[in-house]
């Protein structure tokens, strides 16, 4: 079965067997190969600066965009939300459970763990669900560096939308309708909807016959210690929530019930999220005019990535364009389906995760999911909407062929213990019947180097440094109760 599988596949690519470069034993972000050091290339760089001006990179993704310091107030108030497990709704899992600024605002894991962890408070590839049972997460933990430049969609299948006229649709209403309660840009949308996924933070027996408006009042009335839920928190905890949406909103005499809303805590938590904009790397300093930014072998990985396929490239700007490398749009990529799928509505309870076609109801959607931003890409992993590759080089050879090195995967390459993956090779033979929008190209083991150095490149130092992450982490106040105090595999704290 699997040799039929993978005669379709060469058949759908360049026409053979191509020479691929030996799997390393790479087992973490950490473990690329160390890089030359900065150079000065007059032919790289003259044909790098024509093509900077062709696609009209601007070595600055914000522009326009007006983020949040972290020292407002209601982003501090938002930090300090994020790493509370009062939020869950059994008490045991915290926003930052998943999405932690030391671990690549992810958790490193192919596929999260929120509810049911054996330890609240071990993350990264520590974190183990309680009965040893496979995640039920069902993908990767998107990033949520730079969540504030996105302006069409959030999520791996786009569930939350930008509208023309201005609206925002989420999975409260049918697709593509406003919703009236999203909010007003869609971070603080994005942020309405982890609190109400079972499997993430809600749990099985929280409001299990509610609606997800219901649970996020419900968590509100938690925290400021009113309604249904008042004494679920200690009286210290709820004073000490009122008084920090007081001091937020700078209104003393605040009352919990108008204060402490499931909108102004999205309002709260979008706002630390927002402000998490690390921008700053070698690129942008190269595309703004250093030549000596970035090394030679990351000027050879840039000329691939912006040079057309067939021309001496791999025309990945087609999809990773611009400043913040995402068109936001949406592409079937044969990424390897591992873990346990998604099912939303009628569709069809297989394994499979269907991707765009989730949202939209239309088969022309099977199997796409959105084009990430390539910046801080080396801290990000696992990578691919579902985790399948633990290595940046990794998903860097699928990418440019992805079905050879679809065809050819290796589950083993998944760190994370009880991954689903045992009926892998049908559904491989599945997904590959829809319309892979990515054509297989030979390549060489130089050239993945030349574009893992590229993209190390897009690096922001802050990020890799535990000091210049400081101001997005909570020092424990004594007063929220809940906070998460989280730890690394080895039990030490992050």
């Amino acid at each position: 079965m699997w040799k039929s599988i993978l005669t379709v596949g060469m058949a759908l690519t360049l026409g053979g067997c191509l020479d691929i470069p030996e799997q390393t034993s790479e087992t973490t972000r950490w473990q690329n190969p160390p890089l030359p050091g900065p150079g000065n290339s007059p032919d790289a760089d003259t044909e790098l600066r024509t093509l900077i001006s062709a696609f009209k990179l601007t070595g600055d993704p914000v522009r326009e965009i007006q983020p949040p310091a972290i020292t407002s107030p209601k982003a501090r108030l938002g930090m300090k939300l994020f790493f509370s497990r009062a939020l869950g709704g059994d008490m045991d899992v915290a926003c930052a459970s998943c999405h932690h600024p030391l671990l690549g605002g992810g958790d490193e894991l192919s596929l999260s763990i929120g509810v049911g962890a054996r330890n609240l408070e071990i993350l990264g590839h520590g974190r183990k669900t309680a009965n040893r049972e496979p995640p039920q997460v069902p993908r990767n933990a998107p990033t949520t560096f730079n969540i504030a430049l996105w302006q069409q969609h959030i999520f791996h299948d786009g569930r939350i939308a930008a509208l023309a006229d201005g609206g925002i649709t989420t999975p409260d209403v049918p697709w593509p309708q406003p919703d009236p309660e999203a909010g007003r840009n869609l971070v603080q949308a994005q942020a309405r909807f982890p609190l109400t996924s079972s499997h993430e933070m809600r749990g099985e027996n929280f409001d299990p016959d509610g609606t997800n408006q219901s649970c996020r009042r419900l968590i509100a009335e938690r925290l400021g210690g009113y309604g249904s839920r008042q004494g679920e928190l200690s009286s210290r905890e709820t004073a000490y929530w009122l008084e920090q949406f007081r001091n937020a909103w700078n209104t003393p005499d605040g009352l919990p019930n108008t204060l402490i809303t499931e909108q102004n805590i999205s309002i709260a938590l979008s706002e630390y999220e927002r402000s998490q904009v690390f921008v700053a790397n070698p690129w942008s300093a190269y595309v703004q005019g250093d030549n000596a930014a970035i090394s030679e072998q990351a000027k050879k990985g840039a000329l691939l990535f912006y040079r057309p396929a067939g021309s001496g490239g791999y025309g990945c700007v087609n999809c990773h364009s611009g400043d913040f490398f995402t068109d936001e749009q949406f592409y079937h990529t044969l990424m390897p389906p591992v873990g346990p799928g998604k099912q939303v509505g009628n569709m069809p309870d297989d394994g499979l995760d269907r991707g765009r076609e989730l949202v939209t109801g239309k088969s022309v959607d099977r199997f796409r999911f959105r084009t990430p931003s390539l910046l801080n890409v080396e801290v990000t992993g696992p990578w691919g909407h579902n985790g399948a590759y633990t290595t940046l080089a990794g998903v860097i050879r699928h990418m440019m062929d992805p079905f050879l090195n679809g065809l050819n995967y290796d589950r083993k390459q998944v760190l994370q213990q009880n991954i689903q993956s045992d009926e892998l090779q049908e559904r491989m033979r599945y997904i590959l019947a829809c319309d892979v929008q990515l054509p297989g190209q030979d390549y060489s083991g130089e050239d993945v180097q030349h574009m893992l150095a590229f993209l190390l490149s897009l690096t922001d130092p802050c990020v890799k440094d535990k000091a210049c992450m400081a101001p997005w982490i909570p020092a424990d106040d004594g007063g929220s109760g809940l906070h998460l105090q989280a730890r690394g595999p080895d039990g030490r704290p992050l």
